[in-house]
């Protein structure tokens, strides 16, 4: 009788998870239905228990054999969705050889949490690091004070939108910034920064940064907008050959359908990639992490190092990524493309969200 409930308790746990992983095939953008791109990693460890549990109760019953089998389907598919960003996996981007400064730079970023007033913890490990470039996220005229304080002398260079609403951005930079502007892409209230700097070689690299809003309670019933987004810079990507680096809270995942068609779509690629997870949120529970805070580069780079920075009271953790320019190696990196039903999805999507905007679609030739 106890085995029989144990497997019956199992084997419901195991058909709920293989629920939350069949929900995410669904072509829809409901919040609800996109939150299910998330928690892969969790849904692996929970089939991995009950697969281990159910093997206290051996021999299986027909029930247990379904419990079994349905969790290691869940394994499997989940694992086909993480695997590439583990360190079994093939890098996509290349490891950097040989040392060249002149072409080599790093960046860190940190989505600050607005009411977190732990600035002295973050400034301490920017300083530590001493990165080139600092992006902060959801940043507001408090957090401006704490930043120039600390960077205005070592990074002139700056681009300031401090705003109360969760999407205040701070841009500074040791390096030249060229023609660095903000742009709205999608929503009036998300704003985004797009420009060029210069390297300490005078080769120039183009950059976007951008944090467009989640599917999430309180902030989207659905995913559109920042769908859209993502979408919306990948096609301007795709539309040039510039050396590009694209970086950000995207709110979402590596592996998600949108991320990963935003790849497709601009060509750009994934550092973590045969790297590891590198997960950035939530910083204050270890089960529920996920990697949403993002650097994505164009196959013109090589990768020094990338590492995620220590906790400073935000429920994100701070990344750091050093880069080296090195286009006379773009073919060892392995570049995504898209199809012509991926680009016309993409279209689809832009148009929607500007529909929706009352604007006219921005059209992109094929």
């Amino acid at each position: 009788m106890i085995e029989y409930v144990a497997e019956l308790v199992l084997t419901l746990f195991a058909l709920v998870a293989f629920i939350a992983t069949a929900i995410p095939w669904l072509n829809l953008r409901y919040w609800w239905v996109r939150g299910f791109d998330f928690p892969r990693m969790q849904l692996a460890a929970l089939a991995v228990v009950i697969f281990i549990a159910l093997l206290s109760v051996l021999p299986w019953s027909p029930l247990g054999w379904t419990g079994a089998v349905v969790s290691l389907i869940v394994l499997g598919v989940q694992g086909m969705h993480i695997f590439p960003w583990t360190p079994l996996a093939a890098c996509q981007v290349v490891n950097a050889e040989g040392k060249d400064a002149s072409r080599q730079f790093s960046l860190l970023i940190a989505n600050v949490l607005t009411p977190n007033r732990q600035a002295a913890s973050l400034m301490r490990q920017i300083h530590e690091t001493d990165p080139d470039i600092v992006l902060t996220l959801e940043s507001d005229a408090w957090w401006e004070e704490r930043l120039d304080e600390a960077l205005s002398e070592s990074h002139p260079h700056t681009v300031k939108i401090p705003l109360d609403n969760l999407y205040g951005m701070h841009l500074y930079s040791r390096l030249t910034l060229c023609e660095p502007h903000v742009e709205w892409l999608i929503q009036d209230d998300i704003p985004s920064i797009h420009g060029w700097f210069a390297l300490p070689s005078g080769e120039r690299v183009r950059f976007h940064a951008v944090h467009p809003r989640p599917p999430a309670p309180g902030e989207s019933d659905e995913s559109l907008w920042r769908d859209a987004e993502l979408l919306l810079v990948g096609q301007t990507i795709r539309d040039s050959d510039h050396p590009t680096l694209v970086a950000g809270d995207l709110n979402d995942v590596a592996w998600s359908k949108t991320t990963r068609l935003f790849c497709r779509i601009s060509g750009m690629l994934d550092p973590r990639c045969g790297r590891g997870l590198f997960s950035t949120f939530h910083a204050e529970h270890r089960w529920l992490r996920w990697p949403l805070d993002h650097v994505f580069v164009s196959e013109h780079f090589t990768l020094v190092a990338l590492r995620r920075l220590s906790a400073f009271g935000s429920d994100h953790f701070p990344i750091l990524a050093t880069l080296r320019y090195r286009p006379a190696r773009a073919d060892e990196n392995d570049s995504p493309d898209a199809d012509r039903e991926e680009r016309q999805d993409a279209e689809q999507t832009i148009e929607e969200a500007h529909d929706r905007r009352g604007e006219e679609p921005i059209k992109h030739d094929d």
